[in-house]
């Protein structure tokens, strides 16, 4: 987890390489978890939706299956009869909203604690099937003691092995976060946002943190204790596995982690036998192409055996780009063409078995006649390259280019690790960058660059340089 002035990025990695990353810039946050008290803007018959006014810039959609109707079934409801303009309803975010559409919305309230999610308007105990059967039977019998009478729960995989206790207690809290918001729903006007989701940094300490995890490393100070500090409340045995990261190389370039989160910005993802995968997003899909590049086989391979073995390779490699570049939607996957039968069915398993590691829920139909495999991949907030990037103005948003944020944000890194090598007693810097980053930098009223000049304790002279790539730093003198 790396936290600066701008950002703050978690990577997870498996094996030594980085499988999934989450960005979250200083006033974008995610909104999915959030509660609100909203106003029934516009009720849809036709679509059997209703647009939510929650105090965002656009309507959240409500669709009928995520009214709570207690006693009518879900085939029966009919939106007209359940929400009529002007109505006041509490509801939370599945989704968070994305290019032209609002959030997505559900009156199916869930509040996550670390060991369990407290659904107030649900019944019945929900075991994570991630456990091992015997664990799932030990929390079902500790949740029959336990659990509310109203409402129902779901066990998380974090509470393996967790005492009564500490389940009790977890349980506890989530009951009175909800007392608590009815109270103050009652009284609030409407919109008003009434519960915010933990940020980044805790959400992923809550909901991943568990036996499988082997290490966590923080490279700021304040956030490692904050960390901690929340581990030990909740689960104390687990508060050893976060350390602090200091050393001066970045957390990130260490670990192989920054160069995952570029290379989500490239259309193209190398795999190390030399073939690569070609990544393509449209508005109604991703449609991903397997090419063998420079992997043509070695000695007497036959071409079948070449093709299946790239192919092999490039199934595991598309599962890890679902998850590093948090795509979701429809997705195509193009394989290269393979007569044998045998060998389709085994990359389709090795696709299987690839995305059964991804969380987030997918869905995979068989082999087209065209060869193509088509699947679905749920997704709640937009991917490292939506918060990275912009569409391009120029081609009417159909091309998408990195945005002048982070390209300062590149800078600002870069400048800082440059100034912490300056010999002690320095008093002044002279940098230059791109003329674009240099001059959104030094004209947004100088608060940029008097927090780096803060931070490094110098003064820091920009000038730019149209030789140099955009984003980058070179540091000419220091006096």
């Amino acid at each position: 987890m790396s936290v600066d002035r701008t950002e703050t990025r978690v990577a997870i990695l498996e094996d030594g390489e980085t499988v999934e990353v989450y960005l979250e810039r200083r006033g974008t946050r995610s909104v999915v978890g959030h509660v609100w008290k909203g106003r029934v803007g516009n009720v849809l018959a036709g679509m059997e939706a209703a647009f939510i006014d929650v105090g965002l810039e656009k309507n959240g959609f409500l669709h009928v299956d995520e009214v709570v109707a207690l006693g009518v079934p879900k085939s029966r409801r009919m939106i007209a009869k359940l929400l009529k303009k002007g109505d006041e309803v509490l509801v939370q975010a599945t989704k968070d909203p994305m290019g032209t559409k609002g959030c997505r919305l559900t009156m199916q309230l869930s509040l996550a604690g670390r060991f369990a999610v407290y659904v107030p308007y649900g019944d019945g105990v929900g075991i994570s099937k991630r456990l091992p059967d015997g664990e799932r039977s030990r929390l079902r019998k500790l949740m029959r003691r336990i659990a509310p009478k109203d409402g129902g729960v779901i066990v998380r995989t974090a509470a393996a092995g967790v005492a009564e206790d500490a389940l009790a207690r977890d349980l506890e809290s989530l009951s009175l976060l909800w007392q608590a918001l009815k109270l103050r729903a009652d009284k609030a006007p409407t919109p008003t946002l009434l519960y915010s989701e933990a940020d980044i940094s805790l959400r992923i300490i809550r909901d991943l943190l568990n036996e499988n995890v082997d290490e966590v490393l923080v490279d700021d100070k304040e956030q490692h204790e904050r960390i901690h500090g929340f581990l030990k409340r909740t689960s104390p045995t687990m508060a050893d596995r976060v350390g602090h990261y200091e050393d001066d190389e970045p957390l990130f370039e260490r670990y192989g982690a920054e160069a995952a989160v570029r290379s989500t910005l490239s259309r193209r993802a190398d795999m190390k036998s030399g073939g690569y995968l070609i990544i393509d997003d449209t508005e109604a899909m991703t449609v991903i192409d397997v090419n063998s590049g420079r992997n043509v086989g070695r000695g007497k391979s036959r071409l079948e055996d070449t093709i299946t073995k790239t192919n092999l390779e490039a199934a595991e490699e598309v599962a890890r780009q679902l998850r590093l570049r948090d795509i979701g939607g429809i997705v195509v996957i193009d394989f290269i063409d393979m007569d044998d039968k045998k060998n389709r069915d085994a990359v389709m398993k090795a696709l299987e078995d690839a995305l059964a590691r991804d969380r987030t829920r997918t869905w995979v139909a068989d082999i087209s006649a065209l060869g193509l495999v088509q699947m679905t991949r749920q997704n709640r907030s937009d991917g490292p390259r939506e918060v990275m990037g912009d569409p391009c103005e120029r081609c009417d948003s159909v091309g998408f280019h990195v945005a002048d944020e982070t390209l300062a944000i590149w800078a600002e890194r870069d400048l800082n690790r440059a100034l912490k090598g300056i010999h002690t007693g320095a008093k002044k810097a002279k940098v230059k960058m791109d003329p674009r980053v240099a001059k959104g930098l030094t004209e947004e009223d100088g608060d940029w660059l008097a927090a780096v000049e803060d931070a490094a304790g110098l003064e820091v002279d920009v000038q730019s340089d149209e030789s140099l790539e955009p984003g980058t730093v070179k540091l000419i003198e220091a006096k």
